[in-house]
Protein backbone atom coordinates (compact mmCIF):
# COMPACT_ATOMS: atom_id res chain seq x y z
CA UNK A 1 0.00 0.00 0.00
CA UNK A 2 2.67 2.72 1.27
CA UNK A 3 4.21 1.75 -2.43
CA UNK A 4 1.35 2.47 -4.32
CA UNK A 5 0.99 5.86 -1.71
CA UNK A 6 4.56 7.35 -3.14
CA UNK A 7 3.53 6.41 -7.03
CA UNK A 8 0.43 8.16 -6.61
CA UNK A 9 2.78 11.13 -5.00
CA UNK A 10 5.20 10.76 -7.32
CA UNK A 11 2.61 11.31 -10.60
CA UNK A 12 0.81 14.15 -8.47
CA UNK A 13 3.84 16.23 -8.00
CA UNK A 14 4.90 15.87 -11.56
CA UNK A 15 1.61 16.81 -12.89
CA UNK A 16 1.85 19.86 -10.83
CA UNK A 17 -0.55 18.87 -8.34
CA UNK A 18 1.72 19.06 -5.20
CA UNK A 19 1.85 22.34 -3.45
CA UNK A 20 3.48 24.98 -4.78
CA UNK A 21 4.97 27.72 -2.24
CA UNK A 22 2.42 30.80 -2.53
CA UNK A 23 3.26 33.82 -3.96
CA UNK A 24 4.13 35.66 -0.63
CA UNK A 25 6.56 32.68 0.16
CA UNK A 26 7.99 33.08 -3.67
CA UNK A 27 8.14 37.02 -3.49
CA UNK A 28 10.10 36.70 0.32
CA UNK A 29 12.53 34.03 -1.08
CA UNK A 30 13.58 36.11 -4.12
CA UNK A 31 14.12 39.55 -2.09
CA UNK A 32 16.08 37.56 0.28
CA UNK A 33 18.45 36.65 -2.63
CA UNK A 34 19.20 40.07 -2.40
CA UNK A 35 20.03 40.38 1.30
CA UNK A 36 23.62 42.95 2.01
CA UNK A 37 23.93 44.05 -1.46
CA UNK A 38 23.00 47.89 -2.39
CA UNK A 39 21.36 49.68 -5.24
CA UNK A 40 20.58 52.86 -6.71
CA UNK A 41 17.40 54.07 -8.28
CA UNK A 42 15.44 56.67 -10.36
CA UNK A 43 12.00 58.07 -9.46
CA UNK A 44 10.25 56.76 -12.89
CA UNK A 45 6.35 57.82 -12.15
CA UNK A 46 5.22 60.97 -10.00
CA UNK A 47 7.87 63.20 -9.99
CA UNK A 48 7.18 67.22 -9.93
CA UNK A 49 9.47 69.91 -10.28
CA UNK A 50 9.02 70.60 -6.44
CA UNK A 51 9.77 67.35 -5.26
CA UNK A 52 12.26 66.93 -2.89
CA UNK A 53 13.24 63.07 -4.46
CA UNK A 54 14.31 64.96 -7.72
CA UNK A 55 17.93 65.67 -7.93
CA UNK A 56 19.12 63.58 -5.24
CA UNK A 57 20.44 60.35 -5.16
CA UNK A 58 18.12 57.20 -4.45
CA UNK A 59 19.51 54.34 -2.26
CA UNK A 60 18.01 50.69 -1.43
CA UNK A 61 20.39 48.98 1.00
CA UNK A 62 18.57 44.82 1.52
CA UNK A 63 20.52 45.35 4.54
CA UNK A 64 18.46 42.96 7.19
CA UNK A 65 17.34 39.77 6.13
CA UNK A 66 15.89 37.42 9.18
CA UNK A 67 13.22 34.76 8.75
CA UNK A 68 10.55 36.84 8.91
CA UNK A 69 11.86 40.13 8.85
CA UNK A 70 13.83 42.05 6.08
CA UNK A 71 15.01 45.59 6.64
CA UNK A 72 15.72 48.14 3.59
CA UNK A 73 17.23 51.75 4.55
CA UNK A 74 16.07 53.72 1.80
CA UNK A 75 18.39 56.82 1.38
CA UNK A 76 17.22 60.53 -0.58
CA UNK A 77 20.70 61.85 -1.03
CA UNK A 78 22.22 62.38 2.74
CA UNK A 79 18.91 61.35 3.87
CA UNK A 80 19.02 58.63 6.44
CA UNK A 81 16.15 58.39 7.92
CA UNK A 82 13.79 56.04 6.06
CA UNK A 83 13.90 52.14 6.55
CA UNK A 84 11.15 49.94 4.74
CA UNK A 85 10.37 46.85 7.35
CA UNK A 86 8.61 44.01 5.59
CA UNK A 87 7.58 41.03 7.90
CA UNK A 88 6.30 37.97 6.58
CA UNK A 89 3.40 36.23 9.07
CA UNK A 90 0.92 33.67 8.44
CA UNK A 91 1.10 33.70 4.15
CA UNK A 92 0.85 37.46 4.36
CA UNK A 93 3.59 40.39 4.10
CA UNK A 94 2.86 43.30 6.19
CA UNK A 95 5.05 46.77 5.04
CA UNK A 96 5.86 49.47 7.34
CA UNK A 97 7.92 52.38 7.10
CA UNK A 98 10.23 53.00 9.84
CA UNK A 99 11.19 57.02 10.10
CA UNK A 100 13.64 58.34 12.15
CA UNK A 101 16.05 61.49 13.20
CA UNK A 102 19.72 61.69 12.45
CA UNK A 103 19.68 61.20 16.47
CA UNK A 104 17.97 57.61 15.80
CA UNK A 105 14.80 59.11 17.83
CA UNK A 106 12.07 58.02 15.94
CA UNK A 107 10.08 60.96 13.96
CA UNK A 108 6.19 61.19 14.79
CA UNK A 109 5.13 60.03 11.69
CA UNK A 110 6.39 56.49 11.30
CA UNK A 111 5.54 52.80 11.46
CA UNK A 112 2.55 53.31 9.32
CA UNK A 113 2.35 51.02 6.53
CA UNK A 114 -0.20 48.23 6.02
CA UNK A 115 -0.50 44.60 5.27
CA UNK A 116 -1.22 42.83 2.17
CA UNK A 117 -4.32 41.31 2.01
CA UNK A 118 -3.90 37.79 0.51
CA UNK A 119 -0.83 35.96 -0.47
CA UNK A 120 -0.14 38.05 -3.66
CA UNK A 121 1.79 37.10 -6.56
CA UNK A 122 5.55 35.56 -6.49
CA UNK A 123 6.49 39.12 -8.55
CA UNK A 124 4.05 41.79 -6.68
CA UNK A 125 2.79 43.12 -3.15
CA UNK A 126 -0.22 45.26 -2.49
CA UNK A 127 0.06 46.94 1.07
CA UNK A 128 -3.21 48.95 1.38
CA UNK A 129 -2.81 51.47 4.65
CA UNK A 130 -4.17 49.90 7.79
CA UNK A 131 -5.59 51.04 10.90
CA UNK A 132 -2.73 52.74 12.55
CA UNK A 133 -1.79 54.99 9.05
CA UNK A 134 -5.32 55.75 9.05
CA UNK A 135 -5.25 56.76 12.79
CA UNK A 136 -1.98 58.19 12.08
CA UNK A 137 -2.15 60.39 8.83
CA UNK A 138 -5.66 60.52 8.55
CA UNK A 139 -5.01 61.67 4.64
CA UNK A 140 -2.94 58.52 4.14
CA UNK A 141 -5.70 56.39 4.90
CA UNK A 142 -6.40 55.85 1.58
CA UNK A 143 -2.73 55.00 0.73
CA UNK A 144 -1.76 51.55 -1.25
CA UNK A 145 1.64 50.37 -1.52
CA UNK A 146 3.17 48.11 -3.60
CA UNK A 147 6.28 46.41 -4.44
CA UNK A 148 7.51 45.13 -7.47
CA UNK A 149 10.03 42.39 -8.25
CA UNK A 150 11.76 40.26 -10.58
CA UNK A 151 15.46 39.18 -11.79
CA UNK A 152 16.06 42.83 -13.42
CA UNK A 153 14.21 45.54 -10.99
CA UNK A 154 12.30 46.23 -7.82
CA UNK A 155 9.95 49.05 -7.12
CA UNK A 156 8.54 50.73 -4.21
CA UNK A 157 5.19 52.18 -5.39
CA UNK A 158 2.43 54.93 -3.55
CA UNK A 159 -0.76 55.16 -4.84
CA UNK A 160 -3.56 57.42 -3.14
CA UNK A 161 -6.91 56.43 -3.89
CA UNK A 162 -9.33 59.36 -5.02
CA UNK A 163 -5.91 61.52 -5.68
CA UNK A 164 -3.47 62.10 -8.58
CA UNK A 165 -0.96 61.37 -6.08
CA UNK A 166 1.10 58.64 -7.44
CA UNK A 167 4.68 58.03 -6.74
CA UNK A 168 6.96 55.12 -8.48
CA UNK A 169 11.08 54.87 -7.82
CA UNK A 170 12.28 51.77 -9.45
CA UNK A 171 16.00 49.95 -8.75
CA UNK A 172 18.19 48.08 -10.97
CA UNK A 173 19.09 44.96 -9.70
CA UNK A 174 21.33 44.26 -12.17
CA UNK A 175 23.88 46.74 -11.07
CA UNK A 176 24.38 46.30 -7.10
CA UNK A 177 26.45 49.50 -5.87
CA UNK A 178 28.79 50.04 -3.29
CA UNK A 179 27.60 49.66 0.46
CA UNK A 180 26.32 52.76 2.40
CA UNK A 181 26.46 53.51 6.03
CA UNK A 182 23.77 53.01 8.24
CA UNK A 183 20.79 54.77 8.63
CA UNK A 184 19.88 57.08 11.16
CA UNK A 185 19.24 55.35 14.39
CA UNK A 186 20.25 51.74 13.26
CA UNK A 187 21.07 49.06 15.84
CA UNK A 188 23.06 45.84 14.84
Amino acid sequence: MRFIYSIFLFFMFQLGFAQKESGAKQFWNTLKQHCGKTFEGTITAGATPNDPFVGKKLVMHVRSCEENRIRIPFFVGDDKSRTWVLTFDNDQIQLKHDHRHEDGSEDKITQYGGKSPNSGLPNIQFFPADQFTADLIGYASTNVWWITLDEKSFSYNLRRIGSDRVFTVTFDLLKPIATPEAPWGWKE
